[in-house]
């Protein structure tokens, strides 16, 4: 069972996939492995990258882990969510906005409908954001939320976020001043385990692939987790080895090493 972090790890930050790793991950799946994305992004931006590595049977995780899908291509849409972890909003909204009052505001509510502030708008949410007021956000359900500044650091947001305490939910700090949040105890590795589990697999007989705080989880759940070259150094902490980076096709050559 092979778990794969699409951002920093199949693509790069221009969302680029190399034919070397595309190439691998198919080879990886022919050999009969259950090869599976494992993603922040919400489902429509996570089905071009399973098109694109053509994985048409078997589950994905999307949201962080907040919505988990099974491929199947006699499904109407080849697909179908089999859960979806949503939560309440609207504490941590509140909280966060009275310490980070200039940041932007996004959410995945339960249809799948992104509403969010000031056109807030990212290539992760795969599909067009709906600009609302903020009571809107506070009274919807999500399925994740998402918290962005260009005014402040990862550093800032750390610093509010532990001031705040943030309970009843689960977060990750991304690269930039970037904040995901999903439902409480949601993580990838929470999704994976609940497949894995599903799948029959032995826990000694799996890989995760990351480059980014949000698989921390992941990379500690794995049999074999593989932090990319790029990773932040809580990450490396929490992975069994480190690759190339995303720029050297880090991911190809982890997936090569399985055949």
């Amino acid at each position: 069972m092979i778990a794969l972090d699409v951002d920093g790890t199949l693509v790069d930050h221009d969302g680029h996939m190399s034919a070397a790793v595309r190439e691998a991950a198919q080879t990886v799946l022919a050999a009969g492995h259950d090869v599976m994305i494992a993603t922040g992004r919400s489902l429509n931006a996570t089905l071009p990258v399973i098109e694109q590595i053509g994985i048409d049977r078997g589950y994905a995780v999307c949201c962080n882990g907040g919505v988990t899908l099974r491929l199947d291509p006699e499904l109407t849409d080849g697909y179908e969510i089999i859960h979806k972890a949503t939560f309440d909003p609207g504490p941590a909204l509140r909280a966060l906005r009275r310490r980070l009052p200039s940041a932007k505001y996004a959410l995945e509510d339960e249809d799948g409908n992104f509403l969010s502030t000031e056109r807030f708008q990212d290539a992760s949410f795969g599909v067009e954001a709906i600009g609302v007021d903020f009571q809107t956000m506070l009274e919807a359900t999500a399925v994740r939320v998402v918290v962005f500044s260009a005014e402040n650091t990862p550093e800032e947001f750390n610093e509010a976020i532990e001031h705040i305490g943030l309970a009843g939910v689960t977060y990750s700090v991304g690269w930039t001043a970037w904040l995901d949040i999903a439902a409480a105890g949601v993580t990838k590795a929470s999704a994976l385990e609940s497949l894995r589990r599903r799948l029959g697999v032995e826990a000694a007989c799996t890989v995760a692939i990351g480059d980014g705080r949000n698989d921390i989880e992941m990379l500690a759940w794995a049999g074999r987790g593989v932090a990319m070259g790029q990773a932040p150094e809580e990450v490396v902490a929490a992975a069994d080895e480190v690759t190339k980076s995303v720029y050297d096709d880090g991911a190809a050559h982890v997936l090569r090493g399985l055949l």
